[in-house]
C-alpha cells in the first residue's frame, strides 16, 4: 500500500511539473490583447475617416501631408498608382476624435484671430511612446509584402534584436527622398557605432570618411541570415566585391584563410599597413616558425617582413623554386 501511494505522489508530482513547463512555453501576450491593439490601431472607440476628412478643417499639417505627398512612397501609394491606398490614418490610427468639433465655424474663428486650428492629436497614436517593435511593425505592416525591400530578414537581423526600430533611421516626413543618402549614412550608422567610427579614422582604414565606399557596400541592415548584417555568404564573398584579384581559385593557396579575411585584416581600419590585425613579421608568425631567408643571410641583409620574399600571399598559381607553393611568385 505504501507503495502505490509514493508512485501516485510521482505521478502527481511529475503531473505538476509537467503542466508547469507546459505553461512556460504558452505564448502569453505582454499585455492583454485589447490593450495591445489600442497600442497599435489606436482608440478602439474611434473610426477612420479619411486623410481628406482629417485635414480639411486642420491645417496645421499642411507641410507634413504636402511632404508625403511629394515623397516616393506618397507618390507609389496614391490611388493613381494601383498600390494599397496609405495615408495618415495607416500609421497614426482612426482620426474621427482627433478632428471632433472641428467645424468651418471654428476654423473661420480661429482665422480671425490669427490662429492656426489644430486637431486633438492627443487622441492618435503616440509613435514615439511606442516599444521599438512596436514601431517598426507599424511599417512592417506593409512593407515585408513588397518584394523591393529586403525585410523578410527583418525580426531576426541584428538591429531588430538590438531593439533598433525603422523610425531611428527613416523620417517618413522628410521631404521627396524617404531614402537614406549614402553620405549622410556615414553618420547615421556611426551613432551606434562607435567603435567603428574610431577604427575608420586610424591611418590604414576602408575610405568611408573620403565617401569612395558606404557601410551598405558590405552590410544589409535590413538583416540577413549571415553574420554581422553581411550581404553575401562569406567573409571573402564580401571583399572579393571590390578586390576581385583575390578571388582565386588558386592552386596553392593560403591555407585555412581562403574563406575569412578578417583572420589577417581588420576590416574596418588599423594602425598597421593594409589595415593588418598586427603588423609583419608578427602576424606570420602566429602560425608560421619564423626563419631568416638564405639570399638575405647570404648578403648579409635581414628583412622584417615576409611579403618582400612571399609577395603573392593570397594565393598563387605558380610554384616557386622549391616546386611547392611558397607564395614567392
Amino acid at each position: 500500500m505504501d507503495l502505490l501511494r509514493k508512485v501516485m505522489y510521482v505521478l502527481a508530482l511529475t503531473t505538476i511539473v509537467l503542466s508547469g513547463c507546459e505553461t512556460l512555453k504558452s505564448s502569453k501576450a505582454i499585455v492583454p490583447v485589447r490593450e495591445y491593439e489600442r497600442m497599435i490601431v489606436g482608440r478602439l472607440d474611434a473610426n477612420y475617416v479619411g486623410t481628406q476628412n482629417c485635414l480639411y478643417a486642420c491645417h496645421y499639417h499642411d507641410k507634413i501631408k504636402n511632404d508625403f505627398d511629394a515623397s516616393t512612397m506618397g507618390a507609389q501609394l496614391s490611388k493613381n498608382s494601383g498600390l494599397p491606398l496609405v495615408n495618415c490614418e495607416s500609421c497614426h490610427g482612426p482620426g474621427s476624435l482627433a478632428v471632433e468639433g472641428l467645424t468651418p465655424d471654428k476654423v473661420a474663428e480661429d482665422a480671425k484671430q490669427g490662429k492656426q486650428t489644430a486637431c486633438n492629436y492627443k487622441t492618435l497614436i503616440d509613435l514615439k511612446e511606442l516599444p521599438k517593435p512596436a514601431q517598426s511593425l507599424i511599417c512592417l505592416k506593409c512593407h515585408t509584402g513588397s518584394a523591393s525591400f529586403n525585410l523578410h530578414n527583418w525580426n531576426a537581423g541584428a538591429h531588430a534584436v538590438s531593439d533598433v526600430s525603422c523610425f531611428d533611421c527613416h523620417n517618413v516626413h522628410m521631404g521627396p527622398d524617404l531614402t537614406i543618402r549614402r553620405p549622410e549614412m556615414e553618420n547615421m550608422c556611426e551613432r551606434c557605432h562607435q567603435e567603428v567610427k574610431a577604427e575608420f579614422s586610424m591611418r590604414s582604414h576602408h575610405p568611408i570618411h573620403e565617401k569612395k565606399i558606404f557601410c551598405t557596400n558590405c552590410h544589409e541592415p535590413h538583416g540577413t541570415p549571415n553574420e554581422n548584417l553581411l550581404r553575401k555568404t562569406t567573409v571573402k564573398e564580401v571583399c572579393t566585391q571590390c578586390h576581385a584579384d583575390k578571388e582565386g581559385p588558386f592552386l596553392y593557396e593560403h591555407a585555412e584563410n581562403t574563406e575569412d579575411c578578417t583572420s589577417c585584416h581588420s576590416p574596418h581600419g588599423s594602425v598597421n599597413n593594409n589595415m593588418l590585425k598586427v603588423a609583419e613579421p608578427f602576424l606570420c608568425m602566429q602560425c608560421h616558425i619564423p626563419h631568416t631567408p638564405t639570399d638575405a643571410s647570404r648578403k648579409g641583409g635581414f628583412y622584417t617582413r615576409c611579403t618582400d620574399c612571399h609577395s603573392t600571399i593570397h594565393g598563387t598559381d605558380i610554384p616557386s623554386n622549391s616546386g611547392s607553393g611558397r607564395f614567392t611568385y
